[in-house]
């Protein structure tokens, strides 16, 4: 049990500065359960810096202005698709995709940090944020990290939403 404390004490935290339009909407604040997921941890640590250089697709691995494409009200808000912008791409720093991780962790709160994924084993650079407990994607997503700082701003992105006649995007 200490053991698992000071690894709590050393769980990285990453922050997003957000912009709603081009109006700045604030930062939100993230803490990675590295001590649970090490590698899907390091995976986003990583992509929100920008120091693994650039991809197999020859992109930056940096979510610098990547554009969160999906925003459901009372579910959650995807991001990450630094290379295409939309949904259908993106990738990780092992490489284009990599296995799933564990699923020790439940999707049972808001505001958690989860991978997104087109089935088992395709984790990338996509992630979402929980706004409600989300319970049916237990064990189909890894959560690996928090919302610390900045509920409000997530709140903000949340009310924005999207649909088919109109997509607003938010830079991180």
């Amino acid at each position: 049990m200490f053991h698992r404390g000071l690894l709590h004490l050393a769980r990285p935290r990453v922050f997003f500065d957000v912009k709603i339009g081009k109006a700045p909407a604030g930062r939100v604040e993230f803490m990675l359960f590295n001590d649970v997921c090490p590698l899907t941890a390091e995976n986003f640590r990583a992509l929100c810096t920008g120091e693994k250089g650039l991809g197999a697709s020859n992109k930056p691995l940096f979510y610098k202005d990547s554009r969160m494409h999906r925003i459901i009200p009372k579910f959650m808000i995807q991001g990450g698709d630094f290379t295409k912008g939309n949904g259908t791409g993106g990738e990780s720093i092992y490489g284009f995709q990599f296995r799933d991780e564990n699923f020790d962790l439940r999707h049972n709160e808001p505001f958690l940090l989860s991978m997104a994924n087109a089935g088992p084993n395709t984790n990338g650079s996509q992630f979402f944020i929980t706004t409600v407990p989300c319970p049916w994607l237990d064990g189909k997503h890894t959560v690996f990290g928090k919302v610390v700082a900045g509920t409000d701003v997530v709140k903000k992105m949340e009310s924005v939403g999207t649909n088919r006649e109109y997509l607003m995007f938010l830079r991180v």
